[in-house]
């Protein structure tokens, strides 16, 4: 349960606490020796939101992110023309992340060649500062060859899926068709290299080069 809420929970990082975070009495959670077992067990209760209302079919916001990894500085304009699956991930002590790596390289390595961009956005949920080299040594413990960029304070990640919903899970994914538009998304936890996610999402990505 706690590797779920850490790479799944959409709770905001350390560096942009939510208002509601705010509004707490920090001498209470002090002096309450259970206050992460009543923040965890209040978050297990909301109900979450997986509405694509406004995201499917709609054309994808200019992404707003800082340092690359594995490319210059791109943005979603420059990507027009190709299909692009965006996944947000955070570091190896997610093991949603870490399953997922492997599908995510494997299709890089099938259809990179055939117009498919593959884009990790990562967002920092780790109790210490976010730190771009160690973003950069995860990028290549993944074994990622694709553009990387970092989604600070998850700016890019809250415009495009957080903002006025519950969640519940910040690991989402997005399918981009070659105008620009979500034609697919994967709201979060693991992809599987094998599975009927995968095999979808292969489906969508071999329509989409197709058009």
């Amino acid at each position: 349960m706690a590797a779920l809420v850490a790479c799944g929970a959409a709770t905001p990082p350390a560096e942009a606490p939510s208002p509601a975070a705010n509004a707490t009495p920090a001498a209470n959670a002090a002096n309450d020796p259970h206050a992460d077992h009543h923040a965890t067990a209040a978050r297990a209760k909301r109900q979450t939101d997986d509405s694509l209302t406004g995201v499917i079919d709609q054309p994808a916001p200019p992404w707003q992110v800082s340092q690359w990894f594995n490319s210059p500085s791109l943005s979603l304009e420059q990507l027009r023309g190709k299909v692009v699956l965006v996944r947000w991930f955070m570091g190896p002590s997610c093991p949603f992340c870490s399953g997922t790596a492997p599908t995510l390289r494997a299709l890089h390595d099938r259809y990179a060649a055939k117009g498919l961009a593959v884009v990790g956005m990562y967002h920092h949920k780790e109790e210490t500062p976010l730190d771009p080299q160690q973003v950069e040594g995860w990028v290549k413990h993944y074994g990622y060859q694709f553009p990387v960029a970092i989604d600070k304070d998850w700016t890019t990640l809250r415009k495009w899926w957080l903002d006025g919903h519950e969640r519940p899970y910040t690991s989402v994914s997005f399918l981009i068709d070659k105008t620009g538009v979500v034609r697919r998304v994967h709201l979060g936890g693991l992809i599987a290299p094998e599975g009927d996610d995968i095999n979808a999402i292969t489906a969508d990505v071999e329509r989409l080069l197709a058009q």
